[in-house]
This record gives C-alpha cells, sequence and structure tokens, in this order.
C-alpha cells in the first residue's frame, strides 16, 4: 500500500471542495493507497479572486483552472480535481485529462421566489448570471428581460437573490445537488430544450502525463461513458474555439456503443441561433464532436459571436 501524500489541488468553493472530497473518497475505496496518504489542497485561482468584473472580460475559460494546473505542472499537487464545464479546450502542455466521475444531473435549475421557468417570471424582469450561455438562451426565449451579471459561488448567488438583486437566477443542478441545496429549485429546465455548458455535471482529474502511478490510480476511477460523452462536447468545443466569451451549449448522451449528440450556438443577445445533431459510434466520439463543430462553425460564419 502507497504511504507517499498524494495531494489533490482544487478550487476553495465550497462546490470545489465537496467534488474534490468525493475523489477522496473513491481514490480511498481502491485500496491502492492509505487514508491518510490522500491530502486536499485548496488554490485560489484568477478567476476566484476577480469579483467585480465579468470573466468574459479576462479571456474566458481557464480562470478557474490555470492556477491548480500550474501547481500540478510543478509538482504541488499530484492530481487536480476540476469541473468540466471550466475547463479550457485544450489543457496545457505535459497534463492530460486522467479521469472523469460519474456524470451528475446536466440540467439547469431556475432559482427564484415562485416563477418555475422562465415563461412565468414577469415581463421585463431580472434575471441574474454570470454565464453567456444562460444569458444568450434566456434572451432567445425572452426578449424582454434584464440580464444583470451575477458572479460568486452558488451560496453567493443565493444570497444576493433572497436580497432582492434580481428576480431570478439560473445554477447548474448538479451543483445545487452536491452540496444538498437541490430543494432550493424553484424549476428544473428540460436539457433537450435548454442545452447545458459542455462539460456540465461532470467532474474532471487532471495528471501529468509522465505520471504513470497516479494516471494508473486514476484509471480505476474513470467513468468510461461519462469519458466518452465529455470527448465528444470537447472535439465540438475546440473546433468552436469556445470560451467565456462564446455562447455554445452541448449534450452528448451515450446509449450502449451509441452517441447521441446536440449542439447549439447563440448571438450573445439571443437574437439568432443554430443546431446540429449527430449520432454514431461512441469509437469515434472524437470525430463527431469535431464534425458537429465544423458544421456550426459554417453555418454561423467567422462574425457569428460579435455584439
Amino acid at each position: 500500500m502507497q504511504t507517499v501524500a498524494i495531494r489533490i489541488g482544487t478550487r476553495g468553493s465550497p462546490l470545489a471542495l465537496v467534488q474534490a472530497e468525493e475523489t477522496r473518497r473513491l481514490i480511498m475505496a481502491t485500496d491502492a493507497i492509505a487514508e491518510a496518504a490522500v491530502e486536499i489542497t485548496p488554490i485560489q485561482t484568477l478567476g476566484d479572486a476577480i469579483r467585480d468584473r465579468p470573466l468574459s472580460d479576462f479571456g474566458g475559460k481557464g480562470l478557474f483552472t490555470k492556477d491548480i494546473d500550474e501547481a500540478l505542472l510543478t509538482g504541488r499537487v499530484a492530481l487536480a480535481v476540476h469541473s468540466a464545464k471550466d475547463m479550457p479546450t485544450r489543457l496545457p502542455d505535459g497534463l492530460v485529462l486522467a479521469a472523469c466521475l460519474v456524470r451528475e444531473d446536466v440540467r439547469d435549475a431556475i432559482l427564484s421566489p415562485g416563477p418555475r421557468n422562465l415563461a412565468e417570471l414577469q415581463q421585463g424582469a431580472v434575471l441574474g448570471t454570470s454565464s453567456l450561455r444562460r444569458k444568450a438562451l434566456a434572451l432567445r426565449a425572452r426578449p424582454d428581460l434584464t440580464v444583470i451579471d451575477f458572479r460568486g459561488n452558488v451560496g453567493t448567488r443565493m444570497r444576493k437573490l433572497e436580497e432582492g438583486a434580481a428576480d431570478a437566477t439560473l445554477l447548474a443542478v448538479a451543483g445545487l445537488k452536491r452540496l444538498g441545496l437541490a430543494d432550493r429549485a424553484a424549476g428544473v429546465l428540460d436539457a433537450d430544450e435548454w442545452l447545458p455548458a459542455i462539460g456540465q455535471g461532470a467532474i474532471a482529474i487532471v495528471a501529468r502525463e509522465d505520471d504513470a502511478d497516479t494516471r494508473a490510480l486514476l484509471a480505476l476511477l474513470d467513468h468510461a461513458e461519462t469519458s466518452v460523452a465529455l470527448a465528444v462536447e470537447r472535439a465540438f468545443l475546440t473546433v468552436l474555439d469556445g470560451s467565456c466569451r462564446t455562447p455554445i451549449g452541448g449534450l452528448a448522451r451515450i446509449e450502449e456503443d451509441q452517441v447521441h449528440f446536440r449542439g447549439i450556438i447563440v448571438k450573445p443577445d439571443g437574437s439568432e441561433a443554430h443546431t446540429v445533431e449527430r449520432r454514431g459510434a461512441a469509437s469515434d466520439a472524437e470525430a463527431l464532436g469535431a464534425d458537429a463543430g465544423a458544421e456550426l462553425a459554417a453555418r454561423g460564419g467567422r462574425a457569428f459571436f460579435d455584439e
């Protein structure tokens, strides 16, 4: 049994720590390492430090992962636990996506004092969200809404809502469930009509490419269906060069050895959208996602995401 400490790098938010603790529990359940040898190392990221401006002003995806991945590359931690939806499309050189845990609920939830969906919000209601995808989809459905930037962790956003800063907000069901707050949702949005963020609900674990021991350990944790689904979605996003500046949604579902993928791109103001659908063999996951992304890139054109 291994006795050398394995340090798990993670953000310090309550949700991130829950996800890191679940990873720690699963590692210990393999019986490959002593319980005391697995430690969680919280790391503040640039995304956590920025509180007064939209994240898209600072370059988009990677703001919640870059500092943790740097700690991984320097050997400060042995593995990094990320919310898959926060990960950039391309990992830093020397790092690999080593495992995915079983995916949680992929849907978005609406939190409000009463309305259970967007249609029930009053005319001109204020919706708080920091996600350009949620903003674009909301304005596509309800152009009358006023959308304001809503930053902070789950607890902070719920407190802002209670204080009346907005009439409603949208959060991932997966995060609410992991924090034991699922009952706070007024309603849940249908994932087929409201496509989630790429990777939503999935916990991704990153390791150094040359760390064979850690990668072998993490392979014991990997959920194959989630990894295949994430490969499709991330290939789709990579072709579209997706970041926090690009309203993109997509969801891959795996049934036996087949993949069903649906993707969407939306103008930031919700005025225009294009969707795509693919079915194919799970063994062709990345090619399927890339082909779907190429179709939407061609249909939307280079200027599609211009405000």
